[in-house]
């Protein structure tokens, strides 16, 4: 099982990677394509908007076709994409290029907890997402930093040909070494499944943790599109030095997910999601008082910023693992559709909301203190939620 859920990760890893990477690099880009850097920060939340779309088409594809196959299709797309990125001479041209990595991870993603669903439910399910979602904050922990060497030797196009040969690696890992694991007795469907999408989404028990994990990604995120600004052009931070300030966040979230991973084994799913709540609204609280009790002179200090960063962001990994779990349990004949609608409200909507708190005409800070409150709200729902279950589901054999 663990060389199996390594192999999801390799998939996982996509979508990180796609952001992560070439981080440090966006004002190189913007340079090279003569855009403003903040046109270049929006193919961020763009990529996640159309990771989050696309997986209400490739759900249902991983039901009808399998696991396998759809996975594949992502990494010709994946690779398609980045070469499309690395040689891109205009700005429309790497948007075009993000949309197809978009559409590649919406395929790696969904075929990567379909799986965990196939084979594994209940509590080993819940530490089988927070292992994925855990062991991907290795990416932010170290990714800006290979984009940043990668760039400063070869130029800003090197991290997205990185990219391409990743892919490859992993399609040909894909093709010998992954299983298709989809049930027998999965439900196919013909063309958009609205109608069970639609079934799934009258659930109040679905829509609460889904929400919660969209609350808590659009957190990061916002966290993660007002970073260079804020550490960099207001806190004088060297691109350096923010690699090593974004990655050290990375390997605590990786900490914590560790932590975390024990927890819902001796303290259960619901504990860990008021941990989530609690942890984002004292992030919240650390970021608003530095703001509004500390002297003018400190306000652009990192530390100001990277604290309650840092206390937030363990909210994701108290919320992730546990609220995917309970959100996917009852549908192990609807794995792919489940799996892609909760995918669709995590990614779009928390890409969405973190669009519209940025846009918001205030202080980058404030912004994500915002987010910060609007994850702890959801994540309190979800608890609430988890509160009314009874009982356990052990490991599918």
């Amino acid at each position: 099982m663990q060389k199996f859920t390594l192999l999801l990760l390799s998939l996982v890893l996509l979508a990180p990677l796609g952001i992560d990477l070439y981080l440090p690099t966006l004002p190189q880009i913007a340079e090279g394509l003569n855009s403003p850097v903040s046109l270049i920060q929006i193919t961020i939340p763009l990529f996640l908007l159309v990771m989050g779309i696309g997986q209400l088409v490739t759900g249902p594809l991983v039901d009808n076709f399998g696991r396998k196959p759809i996975a594949l299709i992502g990494l010709a797309l994946y690779i398609v994409g980045s070469a499309v990125a690395a040689t891109a001479t205009v700005w429309p041209v790497f948007f075009l290029a993000r949309l197809i990595q978009g559409c590649a991870v919406c395929c790696s993603a969904v075929v990567a907890f379909s799986g965990v669903r196939d084979r594994l439910s209940g509590d080993e399910a819940a530490r089988a997402y927070g292992f994925l979602n855990g062991a991907l904050n290795i990416v932010p922990a170290l990714a800006p930093l290979l984009g940043g060497i990668l760039a400063e030797a070869y130029g800003w196009r090197a991290p997205f040909w990185f990219l391409c040969g990743y892919a490859a690696v992993i399609g040909l890992i894909v093709v010998f070494c992954l299983p298709e694991t989809r049930p027998a007795d999965t439900l196919r469907v013909k063309g958009l499944p609205l109608a069970q999408y639609a079934a799934i989404a009258r659930e109040p028990r679905f829509l609460a943790f889904a929400f919660a994990n969209a609350g808590a990604l659009g957190m990061v995120l916002t966290y993660v599109s007002l970073a260079p600004h804020v550490l960099m052009t207001e806190g004088g931070l060297t691109p350096l030095q923010f690699s090593f300030a974004f990655g050290a966040n990375g390997f605590w979230i990786m900490l914590v997910s560790a932590f975390v991973n024990k927890t819902i084994r001796k303290a259960g799913r619901p504990f860990c999601l008021v941990m989530g709540f609690v942890t984002m609204l004292l992030g919240a609280i650390l970021l608003l008082a530095g703001m509004t009790l500390l002297p003018a002179v400190w306000q652009t200090h990192w530390a100001l910023y990277m604290i309650p960063v840092a206390v937030s962001v363990a909210g994701l990994a108290f919320t992730v693992g546990p609220a995917t779990s309970y959100a996917l349990e009852p549908y192990q004949q609807q794995a792919g559709v489940a799996a892609a609608l909760q995918g669709f409200i995590q990614m779009a909507c928390g890409a969405g909301g973190s669009l519209m708190i940025v846009a918001l005409p205030v202080a980058e800070k404030s912004a994500l203190a915002l987010m910060m409150l609007l994850g702890a709200a959801l994540a309190l729902i979800a608890w609430r939620c988890s509160k009314k279950m009874h009982g356990s589901v052990t490991a599918l054999k």
